[in-house]
């Protein structure tokens, strides 16, 4: 099998499952893009297999610490193990992560589950070269009859030398789908909505801040499909206002309402606009939430991510009633737990309001996070209540 000889001190001795380019001290036995390849220390001792892309910085992603194929029989193994987790984790409807890439030994698969019908994404080449295995593999765990969405459209594609695919790789696609996660009733269109979907990685934090709105009068900024929004108003928040860049996350966040017979406003608006308006309008609020998309896509940009955090928060913070709540999430890996608990603070600081942390958020347990890969762990998120009088 041909291979790659990795130099010393590389992250693969760290327990890291990537190679860069910069890390290859020789290649041998001519491997081509996709290829299953061999991995070698500079001692000459085995690594494991991985897939190779030359055309990538990351040329190589282990799969294995024992030589491995990317066979039926592979990819059977690998996601009967996914689904096995899952079902560990007893979630009440089956609408969850499947597969979340190296979490599940599946470098570059995502699989989200929506009953019977679910997504697809394959953002390294040899997975995207191995697609009809996979949808297989998902026929013979699910059975026959499942519906599977190719939802390719992501940017990280491009790294690997992908262009962007949607489409219908097994089944039938009729529409929209309504499925019911935790007591709602949502509608999500898997072919041409938004991501892959609702956001999975986030139903844990709904409930949690839904407990905390009772009563409250709640803005839930960056709403996408109202995932937070309309938790809140089905727990009883005194009102609700969702806000939204995009007139279909809108306008399927007033859909989700009437469907549940819930009472909110859903309005577009750029959220950073709405805050600084509603600052100088003196309006407030007992809880605000800020769930945005990611403000980076490099460790290069971070210094401009921080700043755009820094002023939601700050114009956020000035908002708040004297003892309101702020719940806050980052979904880039990028940017450490710490940085954005440190952005925070600073805000705090400037905006004069003394905060007490009252809990931190992660991905959802479908969303497995390995210790020795961080690009697993990207979700983060604090709860903090004003403390008033000080």
């Amino acid at each position: 099998m041909a291979g790659l000889v990795i130099k010393p001190r590389s992250r693969i001795f760290h327990g890291h499952d990537w190679i860069y380019s910069s890390e290859v001290q020789k290649i041998f036995g001519d491997p081509k893009p996709g290829d299953v390849i061999t991995l070698k220390d500079f001692r000459d001792r085995p690594l494991g297999s991985a897939i190779y892309n030359p055309d990538s910085q990351i040329v190589a992603r282990r799969i294995s610490r024992r030589k491995q194929d990317l066979d039926a029989d592979f990819f059977d193994r690998r996601l009967r193990r996914a689904l096995n987790l899952r079902e560990t984790m007893a979630f009440a409807e089956p609408v969850y992560r499947l597969v979340w890439s190296e979490a599940d030994g599946l470098p570059g698969i995502v699989i989200d589950r929506y009953g019977d019908a679910f997504t697809l994404q394959t953002l390294t080449l040899a997975m995207d070269q191995r697609k009809g295995l996979i949808v297989e593999a998902m026929q013979q765990l699910f059975g026959s009859e499942i519906t599977v969405i190719e939802r390719n459209d992501s940017s990280i594609r491009k790294a690997e030398g992908l262009e962007p695919v949607v489409g219908l790789l097994a089944g039938a696609w009729n529409g929209p789908i309504t499925i019911r996660v935790n007591g709602l009733i949502q509608e999500v269109d898997l072919l041409e909505g938004q991501k892959t979907g609702i956001y999975l990685d986030q139903l844990d934090a709904y409930a949690a801040v839904a407990a905390l709105s009772t009563g409250r009068n709640v803005l839930d900024c960056f709403c996408n499909q109202g995932g937070f929004a309309l938790h809140a108003a089905k727990a009883g928040a005194a009102s609700v206002l969702a806000i939204d860049i995009s007139e279909s996350a809108v306008a399927a966040t007033r859909v989700n309402a009437e469907r549940n017979g819930l009472t909110l406003e859903a309005q577009e608006a750029n959220v950073f606009d709405f805050l600084k308006e509603a600052e100088t309008a003196e309006r407030k609020f007992d809880l605000i939430i800020l769930d945005p998309p990611s403000f980076t896509k490099s460790r290069k940009a971070v210094s401009g991510a921080m700043r755009g955090y820094k002023e939601i928060h700050l114009r956020a913070l000035k908002l708040l009633t004297p003892d309101g709540i702020l719940s806050t999430y980052c979904c880039s890996h990028h940017v450490s737990e710490q940085e954005f608990f440190d952005v925070i603070v600073d805000a705090s600081v400037d905006a004069k309001r003394n905060l007490r942390l009252i809990a931190a958020h992660g991905q959802r347990r479908d969303h497995p996070v390995i210790v020795t890969l961080p690009e697993t762990k990207y979700l983060k998120g604090f709860t903090l209540q004003c403390v008033a009088g000080f």
